[in-house]
Order: C-alpha cells, then sequence, then structure tokens
C-alpha cells in the first residue's frame, strides 16, 4: 500500500499541486477522487458515485496486492459517504462492509509509518461511516459499538487537523439526538464546537445544523436560526451545495414548530423537489412525512394520506424502521381521525412494536400519550355510561406516566433557559393529566399532582450530568426530532460522555439541576406513601427514565408549627391554576380548588399592568405613580377583588374564618405557581360587598419549594448564629456608577435619614454590628463591601443579614433566575459568575449557589463560601423574583439554600423615597422606603417576624383604607413578603 518509499502522502499534510489534485495512486485515480469530490460537494451524487465505479472497475482489473486492495477500500469508502448523502441505505452498507473487508484482509501487511497513518484513517472512516448507516436505520446500540470501537483505534492516528476526531465526535451526538437525550446531546455539540480546529471545514457546518436541530426541537429557535446561517456560510465557503439545500428541510422544520405552517409548506416542498430531483429519497421521506402532517393541520386527509404512504413506503425500502414507525404513528392519528379505530390501532401498535425492540423508549411514550389523547376525545364524544371510570383510569394509566417522563426529560439540559423552553413543550402532556384527574374528581391525585410539581427540582453541584430521558411535542402527533428520547442509563457513565476539559467547558456551562425528591404525603418523619408512587414506578420502567431522586421528603414538617393553626397551600399551573391546602397546629383539613386559565390570566395581567416592570425604567415607575391601580384606593379594592375572585377558593377563606373564631389568627403559608408568584396574597379582598382582605384574617409567608431545604448544614457556618453580629450592607457604592446613575444611591446621602440612622443606633445599642463603625452615618455608601468582605463575616457567623440596595432581577423569559444580582462593592476583577458591568462585577444568585466550584478544580459551594445566617432581609428591585421562575435559584431561594430561615425580599421593582417625592410631590421629610426597611429591621428581631411584619402590613392597610394617602398606597408595603421552605 502507499507508504513513504512510494511517494505517499503524509497524513495531515496536503502535498496538492497547482491543480488541485492529491497525489497518493497515480493517474487517473487522484485526478478521479478530486472529480468525484468535487460533484459531492455540487450534490451531483449520481454523477459522482459514477465516477466512482468506473475507478472501481478499473482498480479491480489491475493485479491483486495490498496496495490494491487499500485502492479499492478507498473507493467503497468514498462510495458509502455518497450512498449515505444520497439515504441509500442499503447499498451504503454493501460498500462499507466490502471496504471494511478489504481492510481487515491487508492489516498484517507490512507498511511504513505513514502506510500505517492512511490505513488507520481509512478504517475510522469506515468505522464512523458503519456508525452512521446502523444510527440510520435503527440500530442503536450496534452504532454506538462501532464509536467506541473507533475511540479505541482513534489514539493511534495522528490527526492534526482534528477532522476524524471532530467526525467522531459529530457522530456521538447524533446518536445522541436519535436516543433523545437532547442535553448531552448539546453539552457535548457545544463542547466540541469549541475545540474543534476551523481546518475540520466539513465537520464544523455539521455541528451548527446539529446544535440548531437541537435548539430548534426545544424550543429555542432564535439561536435555532442562528445556528443555521452560520452554518450556511460555512457551506458556502467551501461550496457545498447539498449542505446548503438540506438546511430548507431544517429551516421548514424549526417553522412547523414554531407555528409559521405556510412557511414550513413551501420551504418542505422547496426542498422536496430538490431532493427529489437528486434522488435523496431518505431526505425527501422526511419531508413527505413533515408535509402530511401540515396537509392534515389544513383539512386535506386524502393528501395528507398519500404522503404518508409515500413516506411509509421509502422509509420501508430503505430500511429506516425509526423512521417508518414515526409515519406510522402519524397514519394512526390521522386513522383515529377519520374514525378507522382498527387501523389506528394497527398501526400504533406496529408503531409501539419498532420503538420497544429499538429500545427508543420515547417513542413508545409518545405512543401512550397520543392513545390517552384520543381516550380523552372519545369521552368527550361519546357517552361511556357506567364504564367511565374505567376509561378515564385507562387514559390516565397511558398519560401520567408518560407525562411525568416528558417532564423529567429537562434534567438533561445543562441551562435553565433551556430547561424552561423544554417545559413550554411538556405542558399539553401535563395539562392532559390535570384534565382527566378533574373529570374523575379525584381530590387525592389533584393533591399529589400538586405536591410532585411544587415539589422543585435539586440543586446538582456534582458537576455530573443528570440521566437523561423522554421527549414529545405534546401540541402534535407528529413525531418532531424533539420526540426522540429517552437516555439509556447503561450508557450514562460510559463512552457516550466527553472526557477531560471538553467536559468540564460542558457541565460548567450552566446550573446543573436533578429531578426533584419524593415527595412523602406524610408531614411527619417515618415511611409512608409517596406522591405518585404507582405513577412514578410505572413510568421508570416503561421509558427507563428516573423520575425522582432517592431521597424523600416530607410535603410538609410541622413538627415546630404547634402554637397556633396553620395552612400550607400550594399553586400548580397546568392550563388552569390548581390548588391544594392542608391544616395543621390544631386544626386539621385539606382541600383542593382550581381557577380557569383565561381568569387567572387576566387577573395577572391586571396586576401586571399596575406593578413598576422591571425592564421599563423610570416610564414604569410613572405609570405604577399615575395610572396605576395600587396608587388610588378604588381601583385597587377593585383589583384586590379581581384577583380574589380568579385565585381564592371561598371554601378556604371560610375555613380560615372558622380557625380564626376557635384558635386565634392562622398562619398562611403560600407557595405560588410561576404564574401568580407576584401576586400581594395579603391584599386579595376574600368578601363580596366588604373591603376585608386576607391579611385582616391571618398572616401570610410564601414557601419555597421543599427540594430547596438544605440537605445538612454547611460546615463553614460558625455555631453563634444565635449570639452574632447584625450584618448590615446599606446602599454600598457600585463602583463605576455614581451617586445619581441607575446603579447609584438609594437612599440619599449618609446622615440625611433620621430614621434609617436611629436603626443603626439601635442596632449597635443591642450589640455588636459588622462592619464597625464609629457612627451610624459611617454603615452608609461604603466602598469596603465586597463578596470577599462578605464571606468573611458570614464564615465567622452571624446572625442576621441586612441587605439595602440595588438588585438587577434576571428576565423570566429567559428562564434563569440565577441571573440576578447583588451589587455590592466589587470591581471587576473580582472572581465570579456575572459578567461586569463597567468596572464593577456584580455577585450572582449562581454565585451564592456554585460559589467557586466551576472556576477552579478545587472550588467551594456557595453555601460554604457564604453562609446564610437564620435570618436574611434583601430590600432591593424584585429581589424575591425568584419564584417567577420554574426553577427557583434567584437571591432569595440561594440563600435559603445556603442556610437561611426566613428571607424577607420584594416581589417587584420597589419605588424608593426620591421616586414618592418626584412622582407624588410627597415632602422630603416623608421617607416610605425608609419606614418599610425600619420594619422589616424590626420584624426580623422579633420572636415571630412574620406576625410582626403582618401587624405593620395592617397598619398600613389601614391607613390606606382611611385616607387613601400614596405613602400608605400597597405599591410598597405590599411588596414585601418573608419566605421560607
Amino acid at each position: 500500500m502507499p507508504d513513504e518509499e512510494d511517494n505517499a502522502v503524509s497524513v495531515g499534510v496536503d502535498q496538492t499541486p497547482g491543480d488541485g489534485v492529491t497525489r497518493l495512486y497515480g493517474e487517473p485515480f487522484d485526478s478521479g477522487f478530486a472529480q468525484a469530490e468535487h460533484l459531492q460537494l455540487a450534490a451531483d451524487l449520481a454523477a459522482a458515485l459514477a465516477v466512482h465505479e468506473e475507478l472501481l472497475t478499473l482498480a479491480e482489473s489491475i493485479e491483486d496486492s495490498p496496495d490494491v486492495r487499500f485502492l479499492r477500500a478507498h473507493l467503497l469508502a468514498d462510495m458509502t459517504s455518497v450512498h449515505l448523502a444520497a439515504t441509500d441505505l442499503a447499498e451504503a452498507e454493501d460498500t462499507n462492509k466490502r471496504s471494511r473487508t478489504l481492510l481487515d484482509d491487508i492489516a498484517s501487511a507490512p507498511m511504513g509509518p505513514r502506510g500505517r497513518q492512511l490505513w488507520l484513517e481509512m478504517l475510522l472512516r469506515t468505522l464512523i461511516a458503519g456508525a452512521d448507516l446502523l444510527r440510520r436505520t435503527g440500530r442503536l446500540d450496534e452504532a454506538l459499538a462501532c464509536l467506541d470501537e473507533a475511540a479505541v483505534r482513534l489514539p493511534e492516528f495522528d490527526d492534526p487537523d482534528g477532522l476524524r476526531t471532530s467526525e467522531l465526535g459529530l457522530n456521538r451526538v447524533h446518536l445522541l439526538m436519535d436516543r433523545g437525550e437532547w442535553g448531552a446531546a448539546e453539552d457535548q455539540a457545544s463542547a466540541l464546537l469549541s475545540t474543534t480546529p476551523t481546518t475540520a471545514v466539513e465537520t464544523v457546518p455539521r455541528l451548527l445544523v446539529a446544535l440548531g436541530l437541537i435548539c430548534s426541537s426545544t424550543g429555542r429557535f432564535d439561536p435555532a436560526e442562528d445556528y443555521f446561517a452560520r452554518a450556511e456560510d460555512q457551506f458556502r465557503a467551501i461550496g457545498d451545495t447539498g449542505g446548503q439545500r438540506t438546511l430548507l428541510a431544517h429551516r421548514a422544520y424549526a417553522a412547523m414548530h414554531r407555528g409559521e405552517l405556510d412557511l414550513a409548506e413551501r420551504l418542505f416542498a422547496e426542498a422536496s423537489a430538490f431532493f427529489e430531483q437528486r434522488r435523496w429519497f431518505g431526505d425527501l421521506a422526511v419531508c413527505e412525512q413533515a408535509r402530511a402532517f401540515l396537509a392534515g393541520r389544513r383539512g386535506d386527509a386524502m393528501g395528507a394520506e398519500d404522503l404518508l404512504a409515500a413516506s411509509l413506503s421509502r422509509f420501508e425500502r430503505l430500511g429506516a424502521s425509526i423512521a417508518a414507525a414515526d409515519t406510522m404513528l402519524l397514519g394512526a392519528q390521522h386513522a383515529y381521525d377519520r374514525g378507522d379505530m382498527d387501523e389506528m390501532k394497527r398501526l400504533a401498535q406496529g408503531a409501539r412494536d419498532v420503538y420497544q425492540e429499538r429500545e427508543v423508549y420515547e417513542r413508545c411514550a409518545q405512543v401512550d400519550l397520543m392513545l390517552a389523547r384520543t381516550l380523552e376525545d372519545n369521552l368527550n364524544r361519546t357517552d361511556h355510561g357506567d364504564h367511565e371510570r374505567e376509561s378515564i383510569d385507562t387514559a390516565l394509566s397511558f398519560a401520567l406516566p408518560a407525562a411525568l417522563a416528558l417532564e423529567a426529560a429537562r434534567y438533561d439540559f445543562a441551562t435553565a433557559h433551556a430547561r424552561s423552553q423544554w417545559l413550554e413543550l411538556a405542558d399539553e402532556a401535563m395539562q392532559l393529566v390535570f384534565r382527566l384527574a378533574i373529570r374523575r374528581q379525584d381530590q387525592g391525585l389533584l393533591f399529589e399532582l400538586a405536591e410532585h410539581r411544587c415539589a422543585g427540582a435539586s440543586l446538582a453541584l456534582d458537576r455530573t450530568p443528570p440521566a437523561t430521558g423522554p421527549v414529545e411535542e405534546p401540541a402534535s402527533v407528529f413525531p418532531s426530532a424533539a420526540m426522540k428520547s429517552y437516555a439509556r442509563h447503561d450508557h450514562a457513565e460510559g463512552t457516550m460522555t466527553l472526557g477531560g476539559v471538553a467536559a468540564q467547558a460542558a457541565v460548567s456551562a450552566g446550573l446543573r439541576v436533578a429531578p426533584p425528591p419524593k415527595v412523602r404525603m406524610s408531614a411527619q418523619s417515618g415511611p409512608g406513601r409517596v406522591a405518585l408512587q404507582e405513577y412514578i414506578a410505572a413510568a421508570e420502567f416503561r421509558y427507563h427514565r428516573r423520575i425522582v431522586h432517592e431521597e424523600a421528603v416530607p410535603f410538609w414538617i410541622t413538627d415546630d408549627l404547634t402554637s397556633r393553626p396553620v395552612v400550607q397551600v400550594r399553586l400548580a399551573d397546568a392550563g388552569d391554576l390548581f390548588m391544594t391546602w392542608t391544616w395543621a397546629g390544631g386544626a386539621r383539613g385539606f382541600g383542593t380548588g382550581h381557577g380557569p386559565g383565561a381568569d387567572v390570566d387576566q387577573a395577572v395581567r391586571e396586576l401586571a399592568d399596575a406593578l413598576p416592570g422591571a425592564g421599563d425604567g423610570a416610564e414604569g415607575m410613572r405609570r405604577a405613580f399615575g395610572s396605576g391601580a395600587l396608587a388610588e384606593h378604588g381601583s385597587e379594592r377593585r383589583l384586590a377583588r379581581t384577583l380574589a375572585e380568579a385565585l381564592w377558593p371561598e371554601q378556604l377563606t371560610a375555613q380560615i374564618r372558622q380557625v380564626a373564631e376557635r384558635a386565634g389568627r392562622p398562619l398562611v403559608r403560600i407557595q405560588p405557581s410561576p404564574r401568580v408568584a407576584q401576586v400581594p396574597w395579603e391584599l386579595l379582598a376574600v368578601d363580596d360587598g366588604t373591603d376585608v382582605r386576607l391579611i385582616d384574617l391571618a398572616d401570610v409567608v410564601t414557601t419555597a419549594p421543599t427540594s430547596l431545604r438544605p440537605r445538612e448544614p454547611a460546615p463553614a457556618t460558625a455555631p453563634n448564629t444565635d449570639t452574632g453580629p447584625v450584618v448590615l450592607v446599606l446602599d454600598p457604592r457600585v463602583p463605576g456608577f455614581r451617586a445619581d446613575s441607575p446603579l447609584g444611591s438609594v437612599l440619599g446621602p449618609p446622615g440625611s435619614d433620621p430614621e434609617l440612622l436611629s436603626l443603626v443606633r439601635r442596632r449597635l445599642d443591642a450589640g455588636a454590628v459588622v462592619p464597625s463603625v464609629a457612627s451610624p452615618a459611617e454603615a452608609f455608601r461604603r466602598t469596603d463591601l465586597d463578596r470577599d468582605w462578605l464571606s468573611g463575616v458570614l464564615r465567622k457567623g452571624a446572625r442576621r443579614l441586612m441587605y439595602v440596595g440595588h438588585v438587577s432581577g434576571a428576565p423570566v423569559e429567559g428562564g434563569q433566575s440565577e441571573d440576578g444580582t447583588l451589587h455590592l462593592c466589587c470591581d471587576a476583577g473580582a472572581s465570579g459568575l456575572a459578567e461586569p458591568l463597567r468596572t464593577h462585577r456584580p455577585l450572582s444568585a449562581k454565585d451564592l449557589l456554585l460559589g467557586s466550584l466551576p472556576l477552579r478544580a478545587d472550588g467551594e459551594p456557595g453555601a460554604r463560601i457564604w453562609p446564610a445566617p437564620p435570618r436574611v432581609a434583601l430590600i432591593g428591585c424584585e429581589s424575591g423574583g425568584d419564584l417567577r421562575f420554574a426553577e427557583s435559584f434567584g437571591l432569595a431561594t440561594a440563600m435559603l439554600y445556603n442556610g437561611a430561615e426566613l428571607v424577607t425580599a420584594t416581589r417587584w421593582v420597589l419605588p424608593t423615597s426620591f421616586a414618592f417625592h418626584r412622582l407624588a410631590q410627597l415632602p422630603d421629610s416623608v421617607r416610605p422606603l425608609s419606614e418599610a426597611i425600619v420594619a422589616v429591621d424590626t420584624a426580623h428581631e422579633d420572636d415571630d417576624p412574620v406576625r410582626s411584619l403582618g401587624g405593620w402590613q395592617r397598619e398600613q392597610l389601614d391607613r390606606w383604607r382611611a385616607d387613601g394617602r400614596i405613602e400608605h398606597s400597597p405599591l410598597l408595603w405590599a411588596a414585601m413578603t418573608s419566605i421560607v421552605v
């Protein structure tokens, strides 16, 4: 075979003369290889194949020798590549096997170092192509074995351009995508893209396409289009016409899932015409499958049937079993729509059999969800009489395990943004489950559903990507790429993961989370029923997906809540708003309720219109003071009644009254769903015709998900938290920002506010205060209160922390609550995970949680660097906005995770006293924000801070009802809430 003695080309070095032909075998082979490559890039696969066949015929006529066998193996490997591009899988399998046989035959033939490298390169190509072929025909385990064999061979190969390494990585990404392991696929593709050299010109655009497909499959369409645009530029640069045309189908797919059906139809039709002309029948079958779905959506049943039949026939001829089963599943839905139940069952069962055989468990879940939806539809259309309960039970047995697995698929992803987008796709399945539970009138099931959904994701600090699993795009039966999920646990720590620096980069990209804990339906310790236990067991068994963490927690710990009656209220979003409540502390009972989604959304919109928006700046605050409902008593009362009618059941109000009459004012613990997390529950006008508010009847505290409860105390927390100092961080100076700038002073010049000076004096008189000050004025606008200082004082032990200053909340639509930040005195050189602003680096919730783990190999978690004292006050704009996110890992909940027992924070953007002066023309002597700060400080010194803060809020409400003055408006005081776990 070619070697250095035969003027062979050393691997990785181009010895190409001016005509662009690599000299390797001599003529006509060298120019023939170049011509075929040019034709393949131009998407003329038939012509490229003809060149290869002519060369192969010539090679087979030459006297046999190891060199000739290697030449034939090279030609057959190139032919495999062409067949795969044309989705001619049967021919690709034949040429790939023949190439591998020839390579094996000459494996022991004498060859020099360069000859050995050429042989290794060809073997790697054959193995990678074989894996691609096996993947496309649904033989995923065999494909993985091929990639594993290639990985074993790879270290022997000198790959300076990184081409074969990147090809191997790309094929692993494709395999993960076909298994539906979207989070792992994204991690690996991102890491691979960052490490693949630009010289690997064929791999880079395909990596970009893979990332675009991952994003579009998981609801992130803007980044998907960005990846597609970058891939298009790369394909154009290397003259890859086929790659450019294939992007049409990918963009059509994204448009279809974005809801732009006309655009999707046009792009699919254009792509189909190209694929049919070039005889790329596999790609054509994919387009026909998608167009069948679109035809069904526009009511063209006959056109849909024709396209389905064509797609299925092509997939079956190609041997693409999973793709064929996808078409069968879509056909099953069409059969149901036309009332052909026997055909629907035949096609659905046929598809499920393929999925089960190929161990593609998500597709099994997809079938189950389709069957559950058809059962619900049938229940709506026909009277099942005495069998209705049985039919509902059957539908739930299909829907609930599949919906649980679908929700749990989000734990694959490295970022909260990706997980939040995924949950939007998953929500339809869980809405189906709640509808079925309501139909069954099963209060116990509704209770367990709410408890499971409210448990919250667990923070994962071990840098180990979670197990992956099922996916399904619930709004349709069309088997999109996003439905191809369910991970194999046996590969979770094997060859499917990257190693070394790439793995570290992938894992540290975002805040990792794990499944929620099991929720034990007993408020006490010990064994007991776990919420949804039989459905969780079914989901984990059927779909090979972990649904809950091994840890079991009681849904509510009531051991220390016996001094007065307490009711725990939890709310869950599933189209409508669902509520559960349970009494303890001398009162007994429970209940459930739900509000129609449209009514809830309308009430929440009215509240949002009354609040100063986080992104609206001064104009938002001006609007809240001018036309906002909270600025005038009559409009505020109407809003409070609207909120109560939409969100609060009369039955619960009646129970609160009864308990209050017998045992005194109860405590209402509310865990809101993200949709209603800004609702000031204290304000709800719970009686029609009167102005009685919820806070008139009870004290109110907000609760965070049980998953945030620290599993063990942070070792760095000092033991003297009951007697330690009070840490005061009062309006710290932010480097690079003047006092009158957006991150300037919130309290005015130091020493100008008598109430706040008195607050500091009281704390100094009562005990130790950090930082140490000679006079109260020195506690304000300091320049030395940075993250390192804060870490030092908290590690020594403190009993309280009060922060008053700027907070920058994360945008809810981004899904990443951990991006919320505090603004201390840190300069841009401070070590942290937030991006600098000018000469200042904020301290983010992600810092508080992850600490230095992503920054150093010997890093510490945030709970050790910033252990939180028992009571924390974060008085800044929307400092308690964590609960507006599907995953609550913002500033307030980070403090709870780090050890705080209670955190007082704010639900929305706070108006400063200066805002009251400027926008409401109050005199400078009236300082509403200062009064609120004093009230929070007083409450945190009280044995019962919730009762104390509630008492101050009732006083403010009484003044508001009496005189309607703006300084008593709920715009400020109703923003305050205390949060506990």
